[in-house]
């Protein structure tokens, strides 16, 4: 039996330029997997999937999505680790945010 989870986490952005929407993205991407791999060793991740979305409303969501999937004799928590690994990433984009928000603060 192998092990696996699944997050998704939905975070509110202020008004962005498509240049920070990709880094922003990408920043939560590396993240998560920086995280993964600093808990787990490469020979024992089977396979990780992390997709980020840009969705444009009334606001702009960035909808991040964890795939990590472990063979069976690997002892790890795999949700736990996904939640953290999210968390951290949430926490990493958040301050990002206000930095940019901070450098269009300065600009005005």
């Amino acid at each position: 039996m192998e092990s696996e989870g699944r997050r998704v986490v939905h975070i509110g952005l202020p008004e962005l330029t498509e240049e920070q929407i990709i880094e922003v993205g990408e920043l939560a991407q590396k993240v998560v997997i920086k995280h993964v791999f600093d808990a787990l060793n490469r020979s024992d991740v089977k396979d990780i999937e992390v997709t980020t979305r840009i969705n444009r409303g009334e606001t702009l969501d960035l909808e991040l999505e964890v795939y990590l999937e472990v063979p069976v004799f690997v002892k790890v928590d795999v949700e736990k680790l996904i939640d953290e690994a999210v968390e951290k990433a949430y926490a990493t984009v958040e301050k990002k945010l206000r930095e940019i928000a901070n450098e269009g603060q300065d600009k005005a």
